[in-house]
Order: structure tokens, then C-alpha cells, then sequence
């Protein structure tokens, strides 16, 4: 009787295990300056300047990884402990996904060059032209659903950029926020409001509730202290709340 005694007593003399640190959430995102872009090999933009703030105040390890949207939407969906941002949260997408959000609360608008001729009108009205968009992006669905016959669909964002540049497109949807800084350097012209829309952080549905929690938390603090608003401001922008 005297071995289990002391087994016991050694046991309980071992230090109790503090809390352990969140493992780390792996991030992917595409190349859609200003929201995320590499200047360099430094990764940056709203969005991403906001995940790196909000996940150094929840305190939880994190990795950030840019791919084409299409590989990243279907990262997220498929690989635990993986969040995909900027994502506009549509109803399709809601129980596809864990959100921690506001991370850009906008419209989305169709833009078209001014040397096109193309004027701000309906959006009815809008449905003769070409309009271009990217793959997966969920304006490519929305297009389809509102009956748009004449929809273009790229690899990415900046290639839908260059095709209305270059007159390979008619429209194409853009961010309002975006808008108003993009155009200040290209000629182009808003012609109609798209739809709303609330864009966050989308993860994959087995993240831990938990951990959710916290990044939520800290998101909500980043725009209660005015710091999502600053980093707006810091590339131009102008955050609708």
C-alpha cells in the first residue's frame, strides 16, 4: 500500500497546467488593394492591418497567406482553423461560415469609365451592359440573380480593374468606400448602387466558439476606440461607421 501512496502524493505535488495559449488561426485573403496587398514583402491593407491588431489584443497566435479568391474561399471552407477575410456576409454564405465582423460596412456600386459615356442611372438600366466581376466573388451570384445576361467573370479584382480600363468591360462592382480613393486616380464614374453590404471575417465552421468569441471581442473594441476608423483614414478612406 505504500508504492500508491507515494504515486499519489507525487502526483498531486506536480504543478497544475496554467491555460494554453489558442493555437494559431491561419488567415487567407486575396490580392484586393487597399483592403489586402503586398507593397514589397510587406503585407498590407485595412483588413489586414485590422486581423493583425485585433489578433494581438485577443492574444492568439495567427498566420496570414494571400491567394487567388477562389483557393482561399474554398481553404476556409474545407481546412479547420481557417478564416477567410474580406467576405461579404450574404445570406447564402451565413451558415457556411463562423463570422467575426464589421470589418468594412459599404455599398457596392457599378462603376464605369468616364471616357464610356456610361452616366449614372437605374439599375435596371445597367442590365444592357457587359459587367464584369471576379470569380467566386459573391457579386458574381448576385449579378446571376439579379437577371444581369452579360457578366464577365475574371480570375481576380485587379484583372476586372484592368479589363474596364482597357474597354473589355462596361461595369464592374467596386466598394464605395474604394471608390471614392480609386477615384481620385483613374477616371471613372459611379452609375448605380449594386447593394449593401457587411464584410468581415469568415472561418471555418468547426472554429472553436471560444476563440471566435475573443476575436470578436477585440474587433468590437478596435471600433469602439476608433482605431478601425484611423486605419481607414491612414489609406485614404472614410469608414461609414
Amino acid at each position: 500500500m505504500i508504492k500508491p501512496l507515494l504515486l499519489l502524493l507525487a502526483l498531486l505535488s506536480l504543478p497544475l497546467a496554467g491555460p494554453t495559449r489558442a493555437a494559431t488561426v491561419n488567415f487567407v485573403t486575396e490580392e484586393y488593394p487597399p483592403f489586402s496587398y503586398h507593397e514589397g514583402d510587406t503585407l498590407k491593407g485595412t483588413s489586414v492591418e485590422q486581423v493583425q491588431l485585433l489578433m494581438q489584443k485577443a492574444d492568439i497566435d495567427m498566420r496570414i497567406e494571400l491567394l487567388p479568391w477562389t483557393r482561399a474561399y474554398a481553404a476556409a471552407q474545407a481546412t479547420p482553423m481557417t478564416c477567410l477575410f474580406t467576405t461579404a456576409h450574404s445570406p447564402e454564405r451565413d451558415k457556411l461560415f463562423k463570422w467575426v465582423e464589421p470589418l468594412l460596412v459599404d455599398d457596392n456600386i457599378l462603376v464605369a469609365t468616364a471616357s464610356s459615356g456610361i452616366r449614372e442611372t437605374d439599375l435596371d438600366d445597367t442590365r444592357r451592359y457587359v459587367i464584369g466581376t471576379h470569380r467566386g466573388d459573391y457579386t458574381e451570384k448576385l449579378l446571376k440573380e439579379k437577371d444581369f445576361p452579360r457578366i464577365d467573370v475574371a480570375s481576380d479584382f485587379p484583372s476586372t480593374l484592368r479589363k474596364l480600363m482597357n474597354g473589355r468591360i462596361d461595369l464592374m462592382p467596386i466598394s464605395e468606400i474604394y471608390f471614392e480613393k480609386l477615384k481620385l486616380d483613374q477616371p471613372l464614374v459611379r452609375v448605380a448602387t449594386l447593394s449593401f453590404q457587411s464584410l468581415g471575417i469568415a472561418c471555418e465552421k468547426s472554429f472553436p466558439e471560444d476563440i471566435r468569441t475573443r476575436m470578436q471581442q477585440a474587433l468590437d473594441a478596435l471600433i469602439t476606440e476608433g482605431t478601425q476608423r484611423a486605419i481607414f483614414a491612414k489609406y485614404g478612406l472614410h469608414a461609414r461607421h
